[in-house]
């Protein structure tokens, strides 16, 4: 199973064109690993709000790429926030995996 949906890149690579896309991919690669320190930062300090804005914010972003494994994770960790909680086990770490996963199949798909 790819960690990016093959369908959904296409439809936004078809809707959006190679620069568009290109760019998208950039302001991921830049943008996830500042959410996740984000995360990582509300986390230490208990603000479930931060910590539930960056998991959103991360969530949409897989999700316009169809990486599906990382929103998924991040939907459960911002479901938990919005709730209260941000008692995260072992989600913080699967997210960290799944956005490296999705970062690299990013990067080997610029146009």
């Amino acid at each position: 199973m790819s960690v990016i949906s093959p369908s959904a890149f296409a439809e936004l690579k078809a809707m959006s064109g190679d620069e568009l896309i290109n760019e998208l991919i950039d302001a991921f690669l830049e943008e996830a690993p500042n959410m996740l320190a984000a995360m990582q930062a509300a986390l230490a300090v208990h603000d479930v709000d931060a910590f539930r804005r960056n998991a959103h914010s991360l969530k949409s972003n897989a999700e316009t790429f169809g990486a599906t494994a990382l929103a998924a994770i991040a939907r459960e960790l911002e479901v938990m926030a919005r709730a209260g909680s941000i008692e995260v086990g072992d989600r913080l770490e699967r997210l960290l995996v799944a956005c490296r996963e999705a970062s690299d199949a990013l990067r080997g798909m610029r146009a």
